[in-house]
């Protein structure tokens, strides 16, 4: 069960990756890399509930950010690769990742007397 949302947002990404650009609606400049960063980090928080390995998820993730680039520059789908776009990928990946740790813990950091700081 903790699976299927992580296989969902997989599916997600995939259609937004590579949906040929005549379907790709007309947005305000830069909501391309808002989309990419909140589409990588769907990917790393389902992926880590899913209980896949941050380090494995992490690196999954960065590759399939730089094949996915690749891939829209050679699909003959009317899209480019970009190496910003790959970066923001992984950004989000990363922030997906923090994130689900952060909640994971309640929202919780210790500090360094070992004890939360919101105790």
């Amino acid at each position: 069960m903790r699976v299927q949302p992580f296989v969902l947002a997989v599916l997600l990404s995939l259609v937004v990756l590579f949906t040929p650009a005549s379907g790709v609606p007309t947005a305000p400049p830069g909501t391309d890399k808002l989309v990419h960063l909140l589409v990588f980090a769907l990917l790393a928080w389902t992926g880590r509930a899913a209980g896949i390995r941050t380090w494995s998820l992490l690196a999954g993730l960065a590759v399939y950010a730089a094949a996915s680039e690749v891939a829209q520059a050679l699909l003959p789908i009317g899209r480019s690769g970009d190496v910003l776009d790959a970066l923001v990928d992984v950004a989000g990946a990363a922030l997906g990742t923090l994130l689900h740790a952060r909640l994971a813990r309640g929202g919780r950091t210790p500090s360094r007397t070992g004890r939360s700081r919101l105790d």
